[in-house]
């Protein structure tokens, strides 16, 4: 399937049934830090803590009945597993989410908490994959791509018509990383809203596949090593890499450090708590000054899901 504009815009029309716009707010003190004009986009203010909730909204909602009542099976780190388990409330229909072994405890209450089974298995995010397809298959019910679904791009892809329709003059749009699913519907909506807006991607160092992927223009699996669980994929998703290979103007890799300076930054200049993903575009922004400085940009404030290990680090630095 190949997104359009207009899959984008009906996606929009099931995502405000539920859900308010998110804000889009500039702060004085993090324009001085980051020498730009910013706008950030407040995603950690969804009812799920996470962008990803437009995407299981958009995919329950486009789901047959029947398809429905099979349920769905997934796999996750956190954001992505909480987006289908709330929707899937929303429509009364099952779902299980496949989380590695080491994944936030807090993530996976969260996802019980909102109806979801939660199954701990593994030791990376590879390993779950595996495991949710053989509990697919046995089971009958649909198994979710968090990357490579389109219902999920054409969801996530309604923060940039939000974005582009309260500030259409941007020079930039700066989205996390982990599939790219968010990369790759702000470079669709980018390029028929707005062509002079720029999007630019930003994944940790420590966990460069799509990166690698989208330098390379091939799919790549890399060492996934970050601490930052959103931004935590090991290999490249065909469906983003194909839109963010002909959209996206940069890449750019920080590190976890950098990213933990930027949640503070957040924290102290912009009221803001943000899981790590959700700092790593202030964390582009700080770090390549060549690219933003005197611009205007909005950052992509994409969770505020931080658990316990990343809340204590925002009074200094990991240890």
């Amino acid at each position: 399937m190949e997104l359009t504009l207009a899959d984008i815009r009906a996606a929009h029309d099931v995502v405000r049934r539920h859900l308010p716009p998110t804000p889009l707010w500039n702060y004085p003190l993090l324009d001085r830090e980051l020498g730009a004009n910013v706008l950030v986009k407040h995603e950690n203010t969804q009812p799920v803590g996470a962008f990803k909730v437009r995407g299981g909204l958009t995919l329950l909602d486009a789901m047959p009945a029947g398809e429905r009542a099979r349920g769905t099976v997934t796999w996750s780190t956190g954001n992505h597993a909480q987006s289908i388990a709330y929707a899937s409330r929303l429509h009364d229909a099952p779902c299980t989410v496949v989380m590695p072994s080491h994944a936030s405890p807090s993530k996976a209450a969260a996802v019980e908490a909102w109806g979801g089974r939660a199954v701990l298995t593994g030791d990376t995010l590879e390993d779950a994959q595996r495991h949710a397809g053989k509990l697919a298959a046995e089971s009958g019910a649909r198994l979710v791509s968090p990357g490579d679904t389109p219902e999920l791009l054409a969801g996530v892809g309604t923060l940039y018509l939000e974005i582009l329709e309260q500030a259409p003059d941007l020079d930039a749009i700066v989205v996390p990383v982990g599939s790219g699913t968010g990369a790759a519907a702000a470079c669709l909506v980018a390029a028929a809203l707005a062509p002079g807006c720029a999007v630019i991607g930003v994944q940790a160092a420590a966990s460069p596949a799509a990166h690698d992927s989208w330098r390379a223009g091939e799919l790549l699996s890399r060492p996934n090593r970050t601490a930052v669980a959103g931004l935590a994929t090991g290999r490249g998703f065909d469906l983003p890499q194909r839109i963010m290979r002909a959209g996206l103007a940069d890449f750019v890799l920080v590190g976890d450090d950098e990213i933990d300076v930027a949640r503070r930054l957040l924290a102290t200049t912009a009221h803001t708590l943000a899981e790590g993903a959700g700092a790593a575009g202030v964390a582009a922004v700080l770090s390549r000054p060549d690219l933003f400085a005197g611009r205007s940009v909005a950052v992509v404030c994409t969770g505020g899901n931080a658990d316990a290990a990343e809340l204590g680090t925002l009074a200094g630095g990991r240890g």
